[in-house]
């Protein structure tokens, strides 16, 4: 289960049209993040990822997190 969320990340990463190390450039400018990698990577293996964090790397990456109510089958 944890590799379908670190490649659901990495996919939208690549989507974007941005490496990792890229985003992770981008992150730092604009929130303070650490600029490595590996850090985000192993933020991704571990899935400790705060929720604040998640904000924040889908709006380097031009997404907004969204919550909606789900339907009901």
């Amino acid at each position: 289960m944890k590799s379908n969320l670190r490649n659901e990340i990495k996919s939208y990463i690549v989507r974007s049209g941005y490496t990792m190390q890229e985003v992770v450039d981008l992150l730092s400018e604009e929130y303070g993040w650490s600029d490595s990698v590996s850090n985000l990577s192993n933020k991704l293996q571990r899935e400790s990822l705060r929720y604040t964090e998640a904000v924040q790397l889908a709006q380097v990456l031009g997404y907004e997190l969204v919550w909606q109510r789900q339907t009901k089958p």
